[in-house]
């Protein structure tokens, strides 16, 4: 696998990389300037139609990083004394959940909105006859689940033959969605010579070894895994037994200055009770997760953008795609079981420059999770004792001191919320 050539520009802006001017003047529409590490780091390398492979965390500007290029070369090939008559899929784009490939359709639609490129999304939990009607107009560029995927193939409504390039995105939620079969199914009808992009957060023995099956002499791009939390997001953890969670939730929300929040579910059973729950308690309240049909979770995920609903509850999984930039708070109702989870759920507020808090219930039971986040983040989450449900844990007693990671210290009082945190 080779490393990186003097193919990255030495400036760090959009005009400095070689794209197409409608498309220069698409990212200038949306406001942007500074491409990302990732992107800066993938696109030249997709524009020589190389393949890639790409670690790299949700929000770190990934989908550009793919999407700015296979537009460019979509767009480059096109003759324009030659009109189109019949289109046909150049692009795959294959990515396990419906609201990354929603998320991922928009961004093709925002940045190829100045070039004559068509796209389209597919997946399950809806009727297929929209998604077939599309079909048969002809796309460029397909993003899709892969149950839907392999549903249309089978029936003969797609046809890949004329393919130039695959993505798979988020490969290690794949893998842990128990789609690896269904991925090796469908690279069975990908044609042998194409361009293949590939990008996961992590690279496991079993992410490394599916990348093998699909790379051809790949780049690796790889931007640093997210270990650290925005200084504006103000962060607390409340200690509580875990049965009074609930009578903790509906405390802290009597706060009428929480404007919206997000709160994470560890399970998509204990997001429906927790919804039930905060509706009964006159806090309106909806679930999204994968139990949900699509239209469901949209309509959800609509009317907490409007202000409609004041809670979101989540699962991890559903949660990925959603992008709300006036975020006020983001509760863990339960902490989760891998730290740099938690710096990705926290920072889905803090967002365009606004401040954030972030509120984490801790029972005795989590408190294993709890030392694993502050040895990822190398610092002390201030506890708030401050509430009618706070018990000692024996996390508390003894907090891991940000200089010495990995063991346990003495450590000071715990600061309430919005205490400045230790360095």
């Amino acid at each position: 696998m080779r490393g990186l050539p003097s193919l990255i520009p030495m400036s760090h802006t959009f005009a400095d990389l070689p794209l197409l001017p409608v498309l220069q003047k698409a990212i200038s529409a949306e406001g942007y300037s500074i491409p990302t590490p990732i992107q800066l780091q993938a696109i030249p390398h997709i524009l020589q139609r190389r393949d890639v492979l790409g670690i790299a965390q949700t929000g770190t500007g990934k989908t550009a990083a793919f999407a700015l290029p296979i537009l460019h070369l979509l767009q480059s090939a096109r003759d324009p004394e030659k009109p189109i008559t019949r289109r046909a899929i150049k692009v795959l784009i294959c990515t396990p959940t419906r609201e990354l490939a929603l998320q991922i359709g928009e961004s093709f639609a925002t940045y190829g909105k100045f070039t004559d490129v068509r796209s389209t999304v597919i997946f399950g939990g809806v009727g297929q006859h929209a998604q077939v009607r599309a079909l048969e107009r002809g796309v460029d560029v397909l993003i899709a689940t892969p149950g839907r995927l392999l549903d249309l193939l089978g029936q003969g409504y797609i046809r890949l033959q004329h393919l130039d390039t695959f993505v798979l995105d988020e490969a290690d939620r794949m893998l842990d969605m128990g789609f690896i079969h269904d991925i090796k199914k469908v690279i069975k009808y990908l044609p042998a010579k194409r361009q293949s992009l590939f990008f996961s957060a992590t690279l496991a023995p079993s992410i490394a070894q599916l990348a093998g099956t699909i790379l051809h002499d790949p780049i690796k791009v790889e931007v640093t895994p997210v270990s650290s939390t925005s200084d504006i997001i103000r962060q607390a953890v409340y200690f509580v037994k875990k049965d009074k969670k609930p009578d903790l939730l509906r405390y802290v929300l009597e706060d009428r200055g929480i404007e919206s929040a997000l709160i994470f579910s560890r399970t998509k059973h204990g997001a429906n009770r927790i919804a039930k729950m905060l509706n009964e308690a006159g806090v309106r309240a909806e679930a999204i997760h994968g139990n949900k049909s699509q239209n469901a979770r949209q309509l959800a995920l609509a009317n907490f953008k409007a202000g409609k609903t004041r809670a979101l509850v989540a699962t991890d999984i559903a949660a990925r795609g959603i992008d709300i930039d006036s975020l006020s708070h983001v509760i863990n109702f339960d902490i989760p079981n891998e730290p740099e989870t938690y710096v990705h759920r926290i920072g889905r507020t803090g967002r365009a420059g606004a401040k954030g808090i972030a509120l984490s219930f801790c029972s005795e039971e989590e408190c294993v999770f709890l030392r694993d986040i502050h040895k990822l983040i190398s610092k002390v989450v201030p506890v708030h004792m401050d509430h009618p449900y706070h018990v000692e844990h024996p996390i508390s007693a003894k907090p891991l001191p940000p200089a010495r990671r990995g063991k346990p210290g003495r450590g000071g009082r715990p600061g309430k919320p919005g205490a400045r945190r230790r360095r």
